[in-house]
């Protein structure tokens, strides 16, 4: 099973959940901020075309809505798996941005938690951590 190394953040969408209002459900219709779900820069050509990891020289392989990924943050080792309910992040936007936590470093936003999963690994305070997801 191959890694991709990256940064982890996380977004609102759906249901009320923490900090988030109740507007929204994704590009896939089913996120809710209290599930455990997960944006993807490559679910569509539409949406590739809108976050271009390729940008970043990230090569994001294709994954639809439902599709589970496992999400590791570098720092603690924590792990959540989650599944797809949105496009995105922009990751375009995010070239060359870097986070680290000690010797654990992470650069270009790959993937965005719903705040319910971000804070299996995480604190919502954190923002951003560097993150391993298991790319099957």
């Amino acid at each position: 099973m191959a890694a991709l190394q990256g940064e982890v953040s996380w977004f609102c969408c759906g249901n009320a959940w923490g900090p988030c209002g109740a507007a929204g459900g994704g590009a896939c219709g089913t996120c809710k901020s209290g599930n455990y779900q997960h944006a993807w820069p490559n679910t569509s050509d539409a949406c590739n075309a809108i976050t271009r990891p390729d940008a970043c020289g990230i090569n994001i392989s294709r994954r639809g809505c439902g599709f589970v990924h496992y999400t590791t943050n570098l720092c603690n080792g924590a792990r959540v798996g989650t599944s797809i309910a949105d496009c995105g992040p922009r990751t375009v936007s995010f070239c060359g941005e870097r986070t680290c936590c000690g010797s654990a470093c992470g650069s270009n936003r790959v993937v965005d938690l719903t705040p319910a999963a971000y804070s299996v690994i995480a604190s919502l305070s954190t923002g951003l951590r560097p993150c391993s997801i298991d790319i099957v």
